[in-house]
């Protein structure tokens, strides 16, 4: 089990566009777009390959193609705000959907809705998720496909906090994360500092 933070120029660069208060429900998603399309390019760098004979317009050659099926998942519902980006990337990419909301009082998740492609025991299911807090819903998320098949999962969120990512760590040893940021903390409210706010309210433009 592994945590990568990614090192990349240009996503520190749209990171710091999102993050900024004054930026508009526009923008905010266009630069989410082009991080998700960032992140699905280095998440999917060793996924299996098989050889494919074709024709190019000169001659015969061995080319390659991916040899498993990809199910993204994102948590509803500011998970769908990183499915365009991936699909971009990897169009035959199936989606799963997984709805999770956090209790304000108690900070735990329940789970409301689930719906998934079948297959998932032989796929590479990608969990998405702008932010990964306390790291409860994404836990949770993640238990929740593994009892439907699911058996090599990854998670990819935006920005990360360091007591979700512990969580992840220890609950689930076997799924690696991907983050564009690791921040400093959580505040009492359960929100990431600095964070970039409610991702699901700055994506969609609800209060």
């Amino acid at each position: 089990m592994a945590t990568t933070v990614l090192d990349h120029a240009l996503i520190k660069h749209k990171l710091t566009i999102m993050r900024d208060k004054n930026t508009s429900t526009y923008i905010f998603k266009q630069n989410l777009d082009e991080i998700a399309k960032l992140m699905a390019y280095e998440v999917t760098r060793n996924v299996p390959i098989r050889d494919k004979v074709i024709e190019t317009p000169v001659c015969q050659m061995v080319g390659k193609e991916i040899d498993q099926q990809i199910v993204l998942v994102p948590i509803l519902r500011a998970g769908i705000g990183l499915v365009d980006g991936f699909r971009d990337i990897i169009p035959t990419a199936k989606i799963g959907h997984i709805g999770m909301y956090r209790d304000e009082e108690t900070l735990i998740p329940h789970e409301y809705y689930a719906r998934f492609p079948s297959g998932l025991e032989d796929s590479l299911v990608i969990v998405v998720d702008p932010m990964l807090a306390t790291g409860g819903s994404a836990s949770m998320a993640i238990q929740n496909i593994k009892e439907r098949g699911a058996k090599n999962i990854l998670l990819v969120c935006l920005v990360g906090a360091p007591e979700g990512v512990a969580l992840i760590e220890k609950e689930h040893p076997d799924v690696n994360i991907t983050l564009a940021a690791l921040d400093e903390k959580l505040n009492e409210h359960g929100y990431i500092v600095p964070g970039l706010g409610d991702a699901g309210d700055r994506l969609f433009g609800t209060d």
